[in-house]
């Protein structure tokens, strides 16, 4: 079948935007065809330096004939209804069909030629193409990302001819901009178009140029018996710089080497987008790098080398000085700084929040193992760097920079390391810190952004996450699950951190200067409305320290919950296994995560499927008497003459509570379940054999209440109720 191949030619387009561009002249050019009725077999696109192209495989030559009934009014409708359906559908009356009083219109429309569709399709997504970034250029109208230069439209081996803001299309390209011959070339179709734009030293293909950089980049190292550091986020980038891309080894000066690595890396990637290189013999960076050209150099490379090692230089000299710069500082000047730089007009300065995570890293530290001093010392070091010369320059490096610098002034490198990582994980793909100092600062910085923000009622809405307190709580949640963090009652350790906003203060800092709009907000929510008899205690703040101290714990712990669902979620577990265990009112996330894996193991077998289905029939039963009134109290005896089955569950749930509850005693969910397990043959045996709701009162009490012993012994593993199935 036919195919389409449509290559938008323009001056060249940033790197950071070529993927984006790919996936969205993907969308638009499959929802186009999609609306057009036109089918295919495979559509594919590329993006690079210089180019857009996409290619459409099993495209028909025209689209179907199409017919399509409307249903209209009723046959005795007002006229004004029928006249509205007449102007829709372009029928007369004596068009329409009646069938049960109803009008339809049955319209009909010719295929039409995909040629004359790609027209209206190409000038849809040009026009409306959503670069991030655009410009109009000459006296135009268009708007692209950079000057639009050609366009090669192809059906079936023919030209497709229009004009697009007086640009023509044609089956003329370009190649390299140096190493091609300077010459446009006409394309027959998409095969004839990659192997002459290859020939012209041209690779469309994002992944056969990160292929080539990648090996040559290795090669040109290990001829030198050195070895290339991997960085694939520059790798995605140097790879739409350059059509031909070809990487070639740069000295550098040795006397950078003292600089941190981290420093002269991020020097090379963020302006100069140089790869690193290492010595495998050696610990650290050699004084190298890989640069990608765009051009095969005559002289291999040697010229283009020399020109960038000396601009290298230049930037690390800039480096140098910075870190010099901040040696003569030190963290007692940075911290002073703090104090001037606000961090969020409501909860005060840079400076408060190190109180209030000083304080809090004094409180976990027992908790993880750590030592309260230095959990503390670390804390009051943790964001001095942010006020340090270097991080200013590459704000990437905070955090590593504050490592570096408590180890030049003498810190213990507990403390040193604590610093480094405390922003640690910072995403679902970063590592974990397990030092107890680390664990300590980290959870008190990142449980000090949740309470803050919750108190200020800055909660994430939508898509919407400015703070990044998903994230936050996301890694809260590793930090506590991979270290098997144990924090007891989880709630009362946030109502108690909560209680730090208000040691030696009357209100949060910045509270002070809230207006009365501000307050007036505050007293409408219905969390503050059982709350205000703070407000005798406390003065005028009294309401806002009720609201953060009666609502932010739970609001708080509902967001865990979330964020715990995706975490688990992603990991293959169920939602509503989280929603079982978590109705409990357990808020241990440890002991959250252990029910939910020995839940989700329990019911994948046969006994656990089989006693859900029981226990909700067991539910169903109850609520359907408690609908009627009161459940009759107290525990099932075996009356004379009952069931065998009757006096078999009674004795089974006996034994399932006494060892369910020795197993939950322990945590050991997996033996819990087992003892559930047990209850599986004499539920299914009583629903089988006997009658509920007996006609005698006593049997039917009796039953009833061995109904709600086994929902109970249930529950006490999980919730039974919440799980879908």
């Amino acid at each position: 079948m036919p195919q389409l191949l449509l290559e938008l030619f323009s001056e060249e387009i940033p790197a950071r935007m070529q993927p984006g561009a790919a996936r969205d002249l993907e969308r638009m050019a499959a929802d186009r065809l999609k609306a057009a009725g036109l089918t295919y077999d495979a559509l594919t696109t590329y993006a690079g330096p210089r180019r857009l192209t996409l290619v459409v495989e099993g495209l028909p030559a025209a689209t179907p004939d199409r017919e399509e009934e409307l249903k209209g009014p009723r046959a005795n409708a007002p006229e004004q209804a029928l006249d509205g359906f007449l102007r829709k559908t372009g029928l007369t009356r004596d068009q329409l069909t009646e069938r049960d009083g109803v009008l339809f219109a049955v319209i009909s429309s010719k295929g039409r030629a995909t040629a004359e569709l790609i027209p209206e399709m190409v000038d849809h997504i040009v026009r409306g193409f959503p670069w991030p970034k655009s410009m109009r250029w000459g006296s135009g109208t268009l708007r692209w990302v950079r000057p639009l230069k050609r366009i090669v439209a192809l059906f079936d081996g023919h030209i497709v001819p229009f004009e697009i803001d007086g640009i023509a299309s044609g089956d003329l390209t370009e190649g390299h901009r140096f190493l091609g011959s300077g010459q446009p070339f006409a394309v027959k179709d998409f095969a004839d178009y990659r192997h002459r734009l290859e020939r012209e030293f041209v690779l469309l293909d994002v992944a056969d140029r990160k292929l080539r950089i990648l090996e040559a980049a290795q090669k040109v190292c290990h001829d030198r018996g050195l070895a290339l550091v991997d960085d694939d986020g520059l790798l995605d980038e140097v790879a739409g710089l350059a059509e031909w891309p070809t990487p070639i080894l740069g000295d550098m000066d040795p006397r950078f080497l003292d600089l941190p690595p981290e420093v002269v890396r991020l020097s090379m990637k963020v302006h100069q987008k140089y790869f690193a290189v290492r010595d495998p013999a050696k610990h650290g960076l050699a004084p190298h790098f890989v640069v990608v050209a765009n051009v095969e150099a005559s002289d291999g490379g040697a010229a283009l080398a020399a020109g960038n090692s000396r601009v290298l230089s230049a930037r690390l000299d800039d480096a140098r000085f910075f870190w010099d710069e901040d040696l003569k500082t030190g963290f007692d000047a940075w911290n002073n700084k703090l104090k001037g730089v606000t961090f969020h007009a409501k909860l005060g300065t840079l400076a408060d929040r190190v109180d209030r995570i000083a304080a809090l890293a004094r409180e976990i530290a027992p908790l993880v193992g750590a030592d309260p001093d230095q959990a503390e010392q670390a804390a009051r070091l943790a964001k001095a760097d942010l006020a340090s010369g270097m991080v200013g320059e590459f704000p990437e490096l905070q955090g590593v920079m504050g490592g570096y610098y408590a180890r030049a002034f003498g810190q213990p490198d507990a403390i040193a390391d604590a610093v480094r990582d405390h922003y640690k994980p910072q995403g679902p793909a970063d590592t974990v810190p397990t030092a107890p100092l680390t664990i300590a600062v980290s959870l008190a910085d990142k449980l000090d952004t949740l309470v803050g923000f919750f108190a200020i009622d800055e909660k994430p809405t939508g898509s919407k996450d400015p703070f990044a307190l998903r994230r936050a709580a996301l890694g809260v949640i590793r930090l506590i699950l991979e270290n098997d963090v144990r924090f007891g009652d989880f709630e009362t350790s946030i109502q108690d951190w909560i209680g730090q906003y208000f040691a030696e203060r009357r209100a949060l800092p910045g509270f002070a200067a809230a207006d009365a709009a501000d307050f007036a907000k505050l007293r409408a929510r219905p969390e503050v409305a059982g709350a205000r008899w703070v407000a005798a205690e406390y003065g005028s703040h009294g309401v806002v320290q009720a609201l953060v101290a009666h609502s932010t714990p739970k609001d708080i712990l509902a967001f865990f919950a979330d964020r715990l669902k995706v975490l688990l979620r992603d990991q293959g577990k169920r939602h509503d296994l989280v929603d079982a265990v978590f109705a409990l009112g357990d808020d241990d996330l440890v002991r959250i995560v252990r029910r939910v894996e020995a839940l989700d193991a329990f019911l994948a077998t046969d006994d656990g499927a089989n006693l859900l289905a029981g226990s909700k029939r067991a539910s169903n039963i109850l609520k359907a008497e408690e609908k009627k009134g009161l459940l009759p109290a107290g525990e099932p005896v075996a009356l004379t003459g009952a069931p065998t089955e009757e006096t078999a569950l009674i004795a089974a749930a006996s034994a399932a509570a006494t060892a369910a509850d020795a197993a939950l005693a322990i945590e050991d969910f997996a033996a819990a379940m087992r003892a559930l397990a047990a209850l599986r043959a004499p539920v299914d045996a009583f629903f089988t054999a006997v009658l509920v709701n007996s006609d005698i009162p006593a049997e039917r009490d009796n039953r009833l209440k061995l109904l709600g012993q086994v929902r109970a012994i249930m529950g006490r593993v999980a919730d039974f109720g919440q799980i879908a199935g």
